[in-house]
C-alpha cells in the first residue's frame, strides 16, 4: 500500500478536503497561464482566415490554390517538431521552454503583417507551425505529472477551451483590428498579425515567472503540499516518479498499437477541427453577409463550443468515461454538416455550423486527454502525445488541401460530406479503442481474480507501464 493509501485509510474524508485544497492551489498556477498561451497559440494560427477576408490575399497577390498551400505548409512545420519538441521537453524544464517557445511564434505572428509576397508568406507560415508545436503536447505532458489520471480530462478540456475561445475573439478582434486599416500606412489585415503577435511576445515574458517547472520540483508548494502531491500521485501511476528519459520509451512508443489509435483518431477530428476554424470565415461570408459581418457572426458558434466542451467534459468525468462521449460529439458535428449541405436557408445553415463546431471541439477536447491518461512511462506518454498531434495533424493539411477553390462551391459541398467521412472514421477508431482497452481490462481482471498474476515490485510495475498486469485503462 502506498503512502497516501495509508493516509487515506486512516484520515478519512480529512483527506479528500487536503487534497481539493491541494488541488485548487495547482489549478490555480496552471490552468489560467496555460489556456492562455492555448488560447495566443489557436488565435496565432487561426487569424489568417480573418486576416483573407479583410484583403491579404489581394494585397499578397495569393491565389486561392496558394493560400490553402500556406494554410497546409503551417501544418507542415507543427507534424515535424511535434514530437522532437516533447523530447526536449522531457530532458529541459518547461518553465523556460514552454515560455520561449511563446516568445518564438509571437515574434513569427508579428513577421506574418510584415510580409510583402507570396513566398514570403509560405515561409512565415511554415516557420510559425514549428514554433507553436510544442505548446500543446508540452502542456498535456506536464498536466499528466501534477494530476492524477481521473482529473486530467477537465483540466484539458479548460485548456482546449482556449481554442474555441480564441475563435471568438478572434472574430472581435479581426473586426476592431480590421478599422484601423490606413494606420501607419498599412492595412487592416496587417496590423491583425502585428497586434495579436506584440500581445503574444507580451504575455510570454510574462510566463518564464508563471509557468511551473515539474512537479518533484515545484516552487509554488509547500514541502508538505509536495510531498502529498507526489504520494497522491506515486499510487495512481507513475507520474510521482522523477524517471530519466530514456530511448527505449520512444520505441515503446511507437511500437504500441493504442498509441497509434490515439493518433488515427485524432487525425479524423483534426481535419474537421482545423478547416472548420480557418474557413469558417469564409462560409459564414458565403451564406450571404458581408465581411464585417461575418467577422462578428463566427463569435456565437466558437462560443457554443467553449460551453459544450466544458459541460460535456463534466458529465464525461462525472461517469469517469470518454469513448461514448466522443462518439456522441461526432455525431452531433455529423448532424451540424448534414444541416450546412442539405439545407438551402442561411438560417438552418448556419445553425448548422454551429453543431459542427460544437461536436468537433468537444470531441477534440475529450481525445486529447485520452493517451494522458492511459499511456503509463513517463518518456514513453511524452512522445505518445506528442505522436498523436503530430499524425493527427496530417489530417489538418488535408483539410487546408481539400477546401481549395474548385470545390468551394455550395458552401464547400464536397468538402463537407469528405468531413463526414472523417468523423466516420474517427468514430470506428473510437471504437476500436474502447473495445480493445474494455477487453484487456477484463483481461487482467481475470487473471488477478484467479491468483494467475505474477507478484510485481515496484520497481517492476514502474518498468512495465501499462503493460502491468495492475494497470487499468480508462475507457
Amino acid at each position: 500500500m502506498s503512502v497516501s493509501e495509508k493516509n487515506s485509510a486512516i484520515e478519512g474524508d480529512q483527506v479528500s478536503v487536503e487534497d481539493h485544497r491541494l488541488l485548487r492551489k495547482v489549478d490555480r498556477r496552471l490552468l489560467p497561464v496555460f489556456t492562455l498561451l492555448y488560447l495566443l497559440s489557436f488565435l496565432d494560427r487561426s487569424n489568417i482566415g480573418n486576416a483573407k477576408i479583410d484583403g491579404m490575399t489581394t494585397d499578397l497577390g495569393v491565389s486561392p490554390a496558394s493560400y490553402n498551400t500556406a494554410l497546409a505548409i503551417y501544418f507542415v512545420g507543427y507534424v515535424i517538431f511535434e514530437v522532437p519538441a516533447n523530447i526536449i521537453l522531457k530532458r529541459c524544464n518547461p518553465q523556460v521552454w514552454l515560455p520561449s517557445l511563446t516568445l518564438a511564434w509571437g515574434i513569427v505572428s508579428i513577421g506574418q503583417g510584415l510580409v510583402k509576397n507570396q513566398a514570403g508568406l509560405f515561409g512565415i507560415r511554415f516557420l510559425l507551425g514549428a514554433t507553436e508545436a510544442g505548446l500543446f503536447p508540452g502542456v498535456i505532458y506536464v498536466f499528466s505529472v501534477y494530476y492524477l489520471r481521473r482529473e486530467r480530462s477537465w483540466r484539458v478540456a479548460i485548456f482546449f477551451g482556449g481554442a474555441a475561445l480564441a475563435g471568438a475573439f478572434g472574430g472581435i478582434f479581426a473586426y476592431c483590428i480590421g478599422l484601423m486599416n490606413g494606420v501607419g500606412g498599412r492595412r487592416g489585415w496587417q496590423w491583425i498579425f502585428i497586434l495579436e503577435g506584440i500581445l503574444t511576445v507580451a504575455i510570454s515574458l510574462i510566463a518564464y515567472f508563471i509557468v511551473p517547472t515539474w512537479s518533484h520540483e515545484a516552487k509554488f508548494l509547500s514541502e508538505t503540499e509536495k510531498t502529498r502531491l507526489l504520494d497522491r500521485l506515486r499510487a495512481d501511476s507513475d507520474a510521482g516518479t522523477d524517471q530519466v528519459f530514456k530511448w527505449s520509451s520512444v520505441r515503446d512508443a511507437f511500437s504500441d498499437h493504442l498509441v497509434w489509435a490515439y493518433a488515427f483518431l485524432f487525425h479524423g477530428f483534426s481535419f474537421v477541427l482545423y478547416s472548420l476554424s480557418l474557413f469558417l470565415p469564409t462560409i459564414i461570408a458565403g451564406l450571404g453577409f458581408q465581411t464585417w459581418q461575418a467577422q462578428l457572426m463566427t463569435i456565437p458558434p466558437n462560443v457554443l463550443a467553449s460551453f459544450s466542451i466544458w459541460t460535456t467534459v463534466y458529465f464525461s468525468s462525472k461517469c469517469n468515461v470518454r469513448a461514448p462521449f466522443i462518439i456522441g460529439a461526432a455525431i452531433v458535428s455529423i448532424i451540424g454538416y448534414i444541416l450546412l449541405i442539405a439545407c438551402t436557408s442561411p438560417g438552418l445553415q448556419y445553425f448548422g455550423v454551429h453543431l459542427a463546431a460544437a461536436g468537433v471541439y468537444t470531441g477534440n477536447s475529450l481525445l486529447l486527454s485520452w493517451p494522458g491518461e492511459n499511456v503509463s512511462g513517463q518518456s514513453k506518454r511524452a512522445v505518445a502525445v506528442a505522436l498523436q498531434i503530430s499524425v493527427g495533424d496530417i489530417g489538418a493539411i488535408a483539410g487546408c488541401l481539400i477546401y481549395r477553390p474548385t470545390l468551394s462551391s455550395h458552401l464547400y459541398r464536397t468538402p463537407n460530406l469528405i468531413a463526414i467521412g472523417y468523423l466516420l472514421f474517427a468514430i470506428v477508431m473510437t471504437t476500436y479503442l474502447w473495445v480493445v482497452m474494455r477487453v484487456e481490462n477484463r483481461k487482467r481482471d481475470c487473471l488477478l481474480s484467479k491468483g494467475e498474476a505474477k507478484e510485481e515490485t515496484e520497481e517492476e510495475r514502474i518498468m512495465l507501464g501499462d503493460r502491468s498486469v495492475r494497470y487499468r485503462y480508462r475507457i
